[in-house]
């Protein structure tokens, strides 16, 4: 474990930074705002689901061919692209304009950058050139996420009892303009790396460049896909509604606040299990088990209220957060190499980021049709079901 720290410690802390500050284009970040943007521009649940949905989904279909950029440019510039934007998306929160197009456009920008390009850029790095230990560094990576899923949401909490959303957007801006010079010192050595990386290539299949229309016309892709944007779909659509939720089961926005910490703390356990045991087993039979913890919380979500179960279900929806990561990472790298991940990966981030539009969308209008959490419960279920049995019934290796 020791050589594995040493082996490049300042690329490690690029993949940590680039993903906590992809935190700010994150859903559990921006639904800390969600009742007061809804009150801002007087929209129900399912209007601002709607224009929450058809803003990612356009960030989704943009994405595809951005993100696979970082195939053939150089990281540095590539990762200066994606920070000033989130830069001037949290900037344009601090304004925040009464036009409902300028929210669309926000909330595009955030979902575009930084759940998009910068999580990306995070996990694609640390998938290529870390070879046989890409999941432990993707788990390490991650983990910047982790803490932003910690400690972002009390923050900010605790900053709306004496700052508006506009000014604490605003901090949030500023803070990104102290990432990008960390970012350029991480980064310093990367023409070599990225030498040294391509030296390492000698397997004919890892050489091979993948092109994206031969990646959507390969079974392989669609076989593992539902598996992969699944956790983006319910997870999301959980986090995005989570007030209603909360209010259904007697939860207290008190108790939002602390499991939040619950969240980070197994997320973190869930890199720290998921990354070692991904180097070491079958990439492709132990993704399966990977949506196991998010219908445990599901599971929760139907038959129980009081607040002992409150905090397993938010250690549960910790854990699928920390597994999946690794789970998921490795395994594209493992089906189509290294030297595409990049394209492969902008089409996987395309279809997560679309993933997470859709299910805002749904369960808002669920909601304001007067549906339950039975109704969520319900589709989430068979959504997990589906994409658990899929790869075994096609028995790919």
């Amino acid at each position: 474990m020791k050589n594995f720290f040493l082996y490049d410690p300042k690329l490690l802390i690029y993949g940590f930074l680039i993903i906590f500050f992809a935190s700010y284009g994150q859903t559990f970040f921006i639904s800390l705002f969600n009742i007061e943007i809804r009150t801002h521009y007087n929209l129900t649940d399912g209007q601002f689901g709607f224009v929450y949905a058809v803003a990612t989904t356009l960030s989704s279909i943009l994405l595809i061919n951005f993100a696979k950029l970082i195939d053939y440019i150089d990281l540095r510039l590539y990762s200066f692209i994606v920070s000033i934007g989130i830069f001037l998306a949290c900037l344009g929160m601090f304004f925040l304009f009464k036009h409902l197009a300028f929210l669309f456009f926000i909330i595009f920008a955030l979902r575009f950058f930084g759940q998009g390009a910068m999580s990306h850029a995070g996990e694609t790095t640390m998938a290529r050139y870390f070879g046989k230990n890409r999941g432990k560094a993707i788990s390490i990576a991650t983990l910047g996420g982790m803490i932003g899923v910690m400690f972002l949401p009390i923050i900010v909490i605790n900053l709306m009892k004496n700052y508006s959303i506009n000014e604490i957007w605003l901090i949030a801006s500023f803070t990104i303009l102290l990432f990008i010079p960390l970012l350029f010192i991480a980064l310093s050595n990367q023409s070599r790396r990225h030498v040294n990386f391509k030296k390492t290539i000698s397997n004919e299949n890892l050489n091979k460049k993948w092109k994206t229309r031969e990646v959507i016309t390969n079974s392989k892709f669609y076989t593992y896909l539902p598996l992969s944007i699944a956790p983006s779909f319910i997870s999301t659509g959980l986090m995005f509604h989570q007030i209603f939720i909360f209010n259904q089961k007697g939860w207290s926005m008190e108790m939002l606040g602390k499991g939040y910490l619950l969240v980070g703390l197994f997320s973190i356990a869930g890199l720290l299990i998921g990354g070692p045991i991904i180097d070491k087993f079958n990439t492709r039979k132990t993704v399966l088990t990977g949506l196991f913890p998010l219908f445990v919380c599901i599971s929760i979500l139907l038959f129980f209220d009081n607040y002992f179960f409150f905090i397993i279900y938010m250690c549960f929806y910790g854990l699928n957060f920390g597994i999946t990561i690794p789970f998921f990472g490795a395994l594209w790298a493992e089906i189509y190499g290294v030297e595409s991940l990049g394209t492969v990966k902008a089409l996987l981030h395309a279809g997560g980021v679309l993933a997470s539009a859709l299910s805002p969308l749904v369960f808002g209008y669920l909601i304001d049709w007067g549906f339950g959490i039975l109704t969520i419960v319900f589709i989430s279920g068979l959504i997990i079901i589906f994409s658990t049995l899929l790869p075994l019934y096609k028995k790919l290796p």
